[in-house]
């Protein structure tokens, strides 16, 4: 346990002390909030507005408008958690491609280190300042509904996105991991993650909610796990405002709100799950790291 706190320590260590690669770490917050505040931000409540509106009764349209605004506010919250989930851990897991580049990676492997103890030393650092990039995220939207005025999220509330984060940052660790063993230069790690990083807007449902996306791609996303840890944390993130926003809006309507947002999942007509949901993104977590061993383990036998 020694062997590998020291190499999560190294491991941390050289990414934090590389300013650029904290600053590129958050540079896919950055461009989701951009994108939100020009662009997409108006748009989503203008169309919760626009529902509303069709509701008829004794509405009141302003108070409307800002309810609308609130929750686009925190379901974007959700958004930019689940980004950095996948982009940090796939930023720092590059300390292992630039360790592989300078020839440090082949050092650690004839050293005493165990292959799996260096394997963990990757992982848990990833795993660890992923979290954390994910709760000072959290904790700047806080501070900031606060400050707006704002409903501010529960301790309850944030205790439930903190499991879910851990989770998240966790798949997404032992899937980098998996990913950068078979990179071998920093060009190509650059090039997977700006792809990466564009895309998981898209396949998150995230840049645009899934009721703007085609049938046939929509079901495709609800494959992946991107849509899945974004929905998690989207009903913990909007249940507040959502209550607030609905008041008086028939059921059937609100729940066809959440599914085109992709605050809850849809798979033929059945919900899935919240249970459904952890299961599926640690089977994926420790398929990752099965598959990662085994690749290890004959590359360890070849190199013998």
């Amino acid at each position: 346990m020694k062997e590998i706190m020291n190499l999560v320590k190294r491991n941390v260590l050289v990414f934090v002390r590389d300013r650029a690669a904290v600053f590129f770490s958050m540079l896919s917050m950055l461009i989701v909030l951009g994108l939100m505040i020009l662009f997409l931000g108006d748009m989503n409540s203008n169309n919760i507005v626009s529902i509303l509106s069709q509701m008829g009764g004794n509405r009141n349209p302003d108070e409307d408008k800002e309810n609308a605004k609130y929750l686009v506010q925190v379901w974007t919250l959700a958004g930019i958690l689940l980004t950095n989930a996948v982009t940090v851990t796939m930023t720092v897991m590059g300390n292992m491609i630039d360790d592989e580049g300078k020839n440090r990676l082949a050092s650690f492997y004839v050293s005493p280190a165990k292959r799996v103890h260096i394997a963990f030393g990757y992982v848990i650092s990833s795993w660890s300042i992923g979290t954390f990039m994910c709760l000072v995220t959290l904790s700047v939207a806080e501070v900031y509904l606060f400050v707006s005025g704002q409903t501010m999220l529960t301790v309850v509330e944030c205790l439930k996105l903190f499991g879910m984060i851990v989770l998240n940052t966790f798949m997404y660790s032992a899937i980098a991991y998996l990913v950068a063993m078979f990179i071998h230069s920093e060009s190509a790690w650059s090039g997977i993650l700006t792809i990466v990083g564009t895309l998981v807007g898209f396949v998150g449902g995230i840049y645009l909610p899934i009721f703007l996306i085609p049938e046939k791609v929509a079901d495709i996303l609800k494959c992946l796990p991107f849509l899945h840890g974004a929905a998690m944390m989207r009903v913990v993130c909007t249940e507040q405002a959502v209550d607030t926003t609905f008041v008086g809006v028939p059921e059937e309507v609100t729940k066809e709100f959440m599914e085109g947002m992709g605050i809850t999942v849809m798979i033929d007509g059945n919900e899935v799950t919240f249970a459904m949901q952890v299961i599926y993104l640690l089977v994926l977590s420790f398929l990752a790291i099965f598959v990662a061993a085994f690749i290890s383990s004959k590359r360890a036998v070849r190199d013998r």
